[in-house]
């Protein structure tokens, strides 16, 4: 018995600082940094224009990679690259944390895809 706690004292150490080390964004503060987001992806992350994602509901970590990825050139889109270029990564994190929150309306891809 006396063998096994180092291994959960490690284990539980670990725990916390992964925990730490990727704090979620505030959602609350995401909502008052939304300006810019709203004109193509929507007041709530539903864009109406297909041309533009759908950033309701999608997961905030998924999220978080997009917006580094604009902003360090490894996604490359010059208007994303603008806006992400000026977030800090709270900002990025607190942004992620309110899209993931909000409800998607994105039922299917109908209208969706180019073609159809």
């Amino acid at each position: 018995m006396i063998r096994g706690f180092p291994l959960i004292a490690v284990g539980a150490l670990l725990a916390l600082t992964a925990t730490q080390t990727f704090a979620a964004g505030d959602p609350v503060r995401g909502k008052t940094k939304t300006a810019t987001c709203v004109a193509c992806h929507g007041q709530d992350g539903n864009a109406v224009d297909p041309q533009y994602p759908r950033l309701a509901g999608q997961y905030a970590d998924y999220l978080a990679q997009a917006l580094h990825e604009y902003k360090d050139g490894r996604r490359s889109n010059l208007v994303m690259k603008g806006f992400a270029a000026t977030l800090s990564d709270q900002d990025i994190d607190d942004l992620s944390a309110y899209f993931s929150m909000m409800p998607s309306k994105l039922q299917g891809l109908e209208g969706h895809i180019q073609g159809e």
